[in-house]
C-alpha cells in the first residue's frame, strides 16, 4: 500500500524506500499454550539476544528506480544506524561534527561504486550492555565475531529462553566469557563451533584487534539523558497518543480494541 501510494503520487523516481526489520524472529513468543515463535533459519538465537546472528541479522530491501540498479544483491554488513547519515547526505545536510556518528552513508554501496561496507567493526548491544563485536577483515574477507556475553538458554540446548519468554541482557541469566567465544562467520554462519587458540592460529591476534576496537569505541561514548526515565514514561496527557475520544485513548482499527502501549 505504501508503494502504491508513492507511485500514485508520482514520487516513484524521487523516493528511496528501505524495508527492513529491527531484529530476528521472537522464538519464545506464546499465546496461551500455543507456541508462536518465529524461525531464523540457520542463524542461532532470536529477538532480544544482542549478539547471536538470529537476533540481529535481518534482510534489507531497497527501491529507488533510476538511481539504484534493480535485482542487485549486496552481501555486506550494514546497520540501521546507517539510515541517518544516508538521509542527511541525500538531503544535502551536514552530519554533526561534535560527536562520533556510528552509521555510514549507504549510497556508495547501494550504487555499486564501492564493494565493501564502511563498517569495519559493528558493536552489538543488548540494552546498554555490549555483548558481541563483529570485525569484517577487509584484506582476507573473514568476518570474525567475538561474544563477551551470551544468554543462558532454558531448557539447556533449546536455543532460546523459554522459561522467561525472552533472554535477559545481564545478571544471572547471562554468561560472561573470558576469553570471548570467537567465530568466523564467513565459514560458520550458524555460530556452531567456537574457535580456540588451539584450533585457530589467528585467535590471539583477532581477540587483541577486537579488544583495541572496543577500547577506542568506548572512548567515543558520552552520557545522555535517559529517554525511558521514570519522569519520561509517567503518563502525560499532552504527550499521550490518542486515536479515541480523550481521555479514553484506545484504537479500534480493524475491530481489535487495543490500548496504546507507551
Amino acid at each position: 500500500q505504501v508503494l502504491d501510494a508513492i507511485d500514485k503520487e508520482g514520487l516513484k523516481n524521487t523516493t528511496l524506500v528501505y524495508f527492513a526489520s529491527d531484529h530476528g524472529g521472537w522464538l519464545e513468543r506464546q499465546e496461551g499454550k500455543r507456541q508462536l515463535g518465529g524461525w531464523n533459519g540457520i542463524y542461532r538465537g532470536g529477538k532480544a539476544m544482542g549478539g547471536w546472528e538470529g537476533g540481529i541479522r535481518v534482510p534489507g530491501i531497497f527501491r529507488w528506480p533510476g538511481v539504484l540498479p534493480a535485482g542487485t544483491v549486496i552481501d555486506e554488513p550494514t546497520s540501521l544506524m546507517d539510515i541517518y547519515p544516508t538521509v542527511v547526505h541525500l538531503a544535502g545536510g551536514v552530519l554533526p561534527q561534535d560527536r562520533v556518528i556510528d552509521g555510514q552513508d549507504l549510497m556508495p554501496l547501494l550504487r555499486g561504486t564501492v564493494d565493501h561496507s564502511e563498517h569495519e567493526f559493528l558493536f552489538h548491544y543488548c540494552g546498554v550492555h555490549l555483548h558481541a563485536v563483529r570485525w569484517h577483515q577487509k584484506d582476507s574477507g573473514a568476518i570474525w565475531k567475538a561474544h563477551y556475553v551470551t544468554p543462558v538458554f532454558h531448557p539447556p540446548g533449546a536455543g532460546a529462553c523459554y522459561d522467561r519468554g525472552f533472554c535477559p541482557c545481564f545478571g544471572e541469566g547471562v554468561t560472561h566469557h573470558d576469553p570471548p567465544l570467537l567465530f568466523d562467520l564467513s565459514r560458520d554462519p550458524s555460530e556452531a563451533k567456537p574457535l580456540t587458540a588451539d584450533t585457530e592460529p589467528l585467535f590471539d591476534t583477532v581477540i587483541r584487534k577486537i579488544g583495541r576496537a572496543i577500547e577506542e569505541h568506548r572512548r567515543t561514548l558520552t552520557p545522555v539523558p535517559e529517554q525511558l526515565s521514570l519522569y519520561n514514561v509517567v503518563w502525560k496527557p499532552w504527550l499521550q497518543p490518542c486515536c479515541g475520544t480523550f481521555p479514553f485513548c484506545w484504537c479500534d482499527k480493524e475491530g481489535d480494541n487495543k490500548l496504546i502501549d507507551l
